[in-house]
Formats: C-alpha cells, sequence, structure tokens
C-alpha cells in the first residue's frame, strides 16, 4: 500500500517564479500548458506564474530589478530598458544555451532575437506574438457609410469627415497610458521622414536631431487629427488596460483603432462576435512624405522571455523559457490569432495570413520608440506624445525639448 503523503510535503518542490503581462483566457492558458509540460518532465519542479497588466507589470518589473529581487523568467520588449538590465548583469546570456540546441535557435526568424540581442548575445527568446500597429476598424460599419480603407492622409481625412457626420467618433482612444497615442506621432515621424529620420536622430548620427522639421510636422498632422476631432471626447483620461477603448468600438461610438495586432487577440477573447466584423489597414501616406507606406512600428517577437541571473535555477529556468517559445506553444498562441516569428508555421487564420503578408513586405520595421529608447527618453516620448493630443505644447517646443533631452542621454 502507497504511503499517504501530507500535502505539506509539496513545500519540498523547487518553484520557478515567471512573470508577465499576459491576462486574457487564451494567452494564459497557453502559457500554463507550457508551464504544466515543463513540470511533467521535470518532477519537483513548480512554476509559479504570475500574468500583470500592461502598465502594472512596466512598474512591478522595474522595481523588482532596482531591489535585485526579479523573478527567475520575466518578459519585456527588448530595446532600451532590458538593455539597462544586461548592462546591469541581471539577465542570462542565452547564447551558449542556443549554439548547444542549434535546431530550436534556428526555428525563429533571424531579425526577431533584434531587440534582445547586445554586443552579439541574445539574451530572450520572441514568444508572444509578430505584433505590428495597424489601424483596425469595424467592416460592417464602412460598408454602412459607403467607406473604403484609406491609403493616403487625403483619404483618411474623408474618412474622418464621413463618421463625424454620422456621429460617430472616428477614432477610439485611450491615451491615459500614453503608450497608445504615441503610436501616432511615430507613425507620422516615419511617413514624412522615412525610418532614417527617428534612426539618425536616436543614434545620433548623420546629423539626425528630434528637432528637425520632420518632428516638428510630424507634431503638426497629430494635432491637425486632435482638431478636426478624430477622437472621442476624453480620451486623455481613457484607461486602455481596463478596455476603455475598445467599449467605443463595441458599441460603435468610435469606427477605428490604431493598435498592435495583439488587439484581435484581446477581442477575440472579449467579444467574439465584434471580432467577425474588424478588419484591419497600415497606417496612411503623407503627401510629400519620404516614407515608404509598407514601413511598420512594432515587434518581431513581442513579448521576450527572459531569464535573471538572480535566478537560483538558471540551467531549469532556461528549460522554462524553450517550453514556452516550442513548437506546441507556438500553435497555441496561432489558435489564439497570434503569430510567434517562427519559420514555416501554419497559419490558417486570415486574419493573421494578412498581417504575415504585411510583415513579409515591409522595408521597415521599427520598434516601438518608448522600447527602442532609453527609459528616460521612453516615458519622454509618451508624455510629450500625450501633451501634443491634449494641446498643451506645441510641436516646435515637443521637439526642442526632446532634443535637449537627446542631447544630454545619448551621448
Amino acid at each position: 500500500m502507497a504511503a499517504v503523503v501530507p500535502f505539506a510535503a509539496h513545500a519540498a518542490d523547487t518553484v520557478i517564479t515567471s512573470w508577465d503581462l499576459q491576462t486574457t483566457a487564451g494567452a494564459v492558458k497557453v502559457i500554463r500548458d507550457a508551464a504544466d509540460r515543463f513540470e511533467a518532465a521535470n518532477p519537483g519542479y513548480k512554476v509559479e506564474d504570475t500574468h500583470i497588466l500592461n502598465d502594472a507589470y512596466k512598474t512591478k518589473i522595474k522595481i523588482a530589478f532596482g531591489a535585485n529581487e526579479p523573478p527567475c523568467v520575466f518578459a519585456s520588449w527588448g530595446g532600451g530598458p532590458f538593455r539597462e538590465y544586461v548592462a546591469a548583469n541581471q539577465v542570462v546570456d542565452l547564447t551558449p544555451y542556443l549554439d548547444k540546441d542549434p535546431a530550436f535557435k534556428e526555428r525563429f526568424a533571424p531579425a526577431s532575437f533584434g531587440a534582445v540581442t547586445v554586443d552579439g548575445k541574445i539574451y530572450g527568446l520572441p514568444a508572444e506574438n509578430t505584433a505590428i500597429a495597424v489601424v483596425f476598424y469595424n467592416k460592417d460599419m464602412f460598408a454602412k457609410f459607403n467607406l473604403t480603407p484609406p491609403k493616403t492622409w487625403d483619404e483618411l481625412l474623408t474618412v474622418i469627415d464621413t463618421l463625424k457626420k454620422n456621429d460617430v467618433a472616428p477614432f477610439a482612444l485611450a491615451n491615459k497610458n500614453k503608450w497608445t497615442g504615441s503610436m501616432y506621432y511615430g507613425y507620422l515621424v516615419d511617413r514624412i521622414g522615412g525610418p532614417e529620420a527617428f534612426a539618425n536622430a536616436a543614434q545620433r548620427k548623420d546629423g539626425g536631431s528630434f528637432a528637425d522639421p520632420v518632428f516638428v510636422e510630424a507634431g503638426k498632422r497629430l494635432q491637425e487629427l486632435v482638431n478636426l476631432g478624430a477622437f472621442q471626447k476624453g480620451y486623455n483620461g481613457l484607461d486602455y488596460d481596463v478596455g476603455g477603448s475598445r467599449r467605443l468600438l463595441y458599441t460603435e461610438k468610435a469606427a477605428m483603432e490604431l493598435m498592435g495586432t495583439w488587439e484581435a487577440s484581446t477581442i477575440k477573447n472579449e467579444n467574439p462576435e465584434f471580432f467577425n466584423k474588424l478588419g484591419f489597414f497600415p497606417f496612411p501616406s503623407v503627401p510629400g512624405g519620404k516614407g515608404d507606406p509598407s514601413d511598420l512600428l512594432g515587434t518581431l517577437g513581442d513579448n521576450f522571455v527572459s531569464v535573471t541571473n538572480a535566478c537560483p535555477e538558471k540551467d531549469k529556468a532556461v528549460e522554462l523559457i524553450k517550453f514556452l517559445t516550442d513548437d506546441t506553444a507556438a500553435a497555441g498562441r496561432v489558435a489564439d490569432s497570434r503569430l510567434p516569428p517562427i519559420k514555416n508555421l501554419k497559419v490558417d487564420d486570415p486574419f493573421l495570413q494578412d498581417v504575415s503578408k504585411l510583415v513579409g513586405e515591409a522595408k521597415s520595421v521599427q520598434l516601438w520608440w518608448d522600447q527602442e529608447l532609453p527609459p528616460k527618453l521612453g516615458e519622454l516620448h509618451k508624455d510629450t506624445s500625450q501633451e501634443l493630443f491634449g494641446l498643451s505644447k506645441t510641436p516646435e517646443q515637443v521637439a526642442d525639448e526632446f532634443e535637449a533631452a537627446a542631447k544630454a542621454e545619448l551621448k
């Protein structure tokens, strides 16, 4: 007869902590399934997975690293803030692990490692999604008003005018979180000046400057939308994390939303009926702009998973993140309307096929500014974007302020 083991004996299990910012049912299920598979392959180990809303996560992970008490496994966007953790020797170099398992590494699209590569070493695995910012729209509403997805700025203004005349807010925006509105500014800079405008200013090369006329014109175009009433009232106080902008879409109080393609998965979980009405189109071109309309703002790995040097079980934590990004996890994400950057991924969903086509045709995929830039500049970018939306600063003031800060930070 087998001995009865008291419940307290489970306290002997070795716990690996894992934090992420996936809170929808579909995303959490994929992560928990990977954790369960890891536990089955590693008796005596348990994964304690914690799922935190976007903005709260940013604060929590920053505090945890500052106190040198981060989880074993954590999610990030790569880029500037992530590079600071790497510079402080707080993140495990995954290169030796990947070199021992080249078949696993070769599954990923090579470009997907860019945001988590520092000095030629890889510090994260692309996990969740190929996430790009697109303009989502209500196909039924567009049909009702005889509208077609705009490809140019002038066509966009016509769509805005028609929707306003029918008492519909053209764009839903929840800009309390600031990063939500910053996408407009990023795209406008790209469409006006091309990807090199931001790259040269951020890398301080070829005379690049955030005070360049490109950045001023981008601010003017953004404020043109504001003055036209392109957004619902109270947008700077509405919270994205609690679904503020999506509710406007669901109730047909707004027709469009500029957001990352993860929004489709969120909507599919929240409101499957509305998901069937959902379409998207790339951000329109701007008259006389140097930017290619195929250029995208986003990431080829949203989010990345990494292991911290504070973790006492680094090897097992690395094994866990491989479960989190293996073929089974990738298939689960595809079923949840997400597109991990995995080669030869079987995708039947028309939405994901369209996203894949858009990415494949893009001449540039610029990482979100607030993640590419060092933390102080990333925060300033969000703050000044919100101020442009609030009309509390002029485009010239924002450009000059940003350039002054860049001179101090980017040496």
